[in-house]
C-alpha cells in the first residue's frame, strides 16, 4: 500500500515541504511545560511617599524678567493671570534628578493656562 503525503506548513516563510503524513500525526512524546510561579514580593508597611509638588518659574519673553521662580502651582497660575497671552512668557519646571529647570512644552503650558482661566 502506497503513503499519503500532506503539505508541512509549520516552518517559518515558505518552507513549506510535502511529508509522510505518519511523521506529523506522530510526534515525539516530549517533556511536559513547566510552569515557574513568579516569587511574590513582601508588602511594605510603609505606603509609597506622595510625589514632591512641582515648583515653577515664569519668565517674561519680552523684557527676560523672571515673574516667579520655585512657585507653586497655585502661585504660577496666579502669575500668569496678569500675563496676556502664553506665548508672551516661558514656563520652566524644576526637575530633581538632572538638578535643572526643563521648559514646558506649549501644551503643558497651555494645560497652565487653562487652569488660570479656570
Amino acid at each position: 500500500m502506497g503513503r499519503i503525503w500532506v503539505l508541512h506548513t509549520e516552518t517559518k516563510g515558505t518552507g513549506a515541504q510535502v511529508v509522510p503524513l505518519e511523521s506529523v500525526t506522530k510526534r515525539p512524546s516530549g517533556a511536559a511545560p513547566t510552569f515557574v510561579r513568579k516569587p511574590r514580593r513582601a508588602a511594605t508597611a510603609d505606603p509609597p511617599s506622595p510625589p514632591p509638588s512641582h515648583e515653577f518659574k515664569v519668565v517674561d519673553l519680552m523684557t527676560r524678567e523672571t515673574l516667579a521662580e520655585r512657585a507653586g502651582t497655585r502661585e504660577a497660575v496666579k502669575v500668569l493671570k496678569g500675563v496676556r497671552s502664553p506665548v508672551d512668557v516661558n514656563v520652566y519646571v524644576w526637575r530633581e534628578e538632572p538638578s535643572r529647570w526643563r521648559l514646558l512644552t506649549f501644551a503643558e503650558k497651555r494645560a497652565l493656562w487653562d487652569l488660570r482661566d479656570g
